[in-house]
């Protein structure tokens, strides 16, 4: 009877453990999302709350999409495309500075893509319903792998602000 208790008391304290970890992981998150956040107001003209970032993966690359809640908000329409074209020429050079002073320098990829040779990653900027979105295509492994983690790394630090795309999401929405 007492091992029983022991055990059943051991059970318990485990299982709590382990139920009480992701709410203290969701706790960190929370934090990292509002420090990102207060960044990105240093680097994104327009209001985080009031758009929506859309990371699709693709087998080249990935679709780096930002819109307006609602689409038919057309001063964020309009910061939005404004930002997504200048960083679009400083991608393009190699300059990953806003990123890096949003998220931090150690964000994972980055480090990849600054080093990346100019021409190595094609960028490409396109207009779209509600905002403006960056094509990012490469031939090079290594740099689509951190394409991929770098679009990770930003949907978890911009929550619930951000989702994930699927190869048919930038399709739809040029429609």
């Amino acid at each position: 009877m007492l091992k029983t208790a022991i055990a059943s008391t051991v059970l318990w304290a485990l299982a709590a453990n382990l139920h009480a970890q992701p709410v203290e992981h969701s706790d960190v998150d929370a934090q990292r999302q509002a420090e990102v956040a207060g960044r990105g107001q240093d680097v994104m003209p327009f209001s985080l709350a009031a758009t929506t970032h859309v990371f699709t993966k693709t087998a080249e690359g990935g679709i780096q999409q930002v819109v307006a809640k609602p689409p038919g908000d057309a001063a964020q329409v309009q910061l939005i495309r404004q930002h997504l074209q200048a960083i679009h020429e400083r991608f393009l050079k190699g300059d990953f500075s806003g990123p890096a002073h949003i998220h931090g320098q150690d964000m994972p990829g980055l480090a990849d893509l600054k080093a990346a040779k100019p021409g190595q990653i094609a960028i490409e900027y396109t207009d779209i319903e509600g905002g403006a979105q960056l094509l990012f295509k490469t031939s090079n492994p290594a740099l689509i792998a951190a394409l991929h983690q770098w679009f990770d790394a930003q949907l978890s630090d911009h929550g619930k602000d951000a989702m994930e795309g699927d190869m048919h999401h930038g399709e739809m929405m040029n429609r």
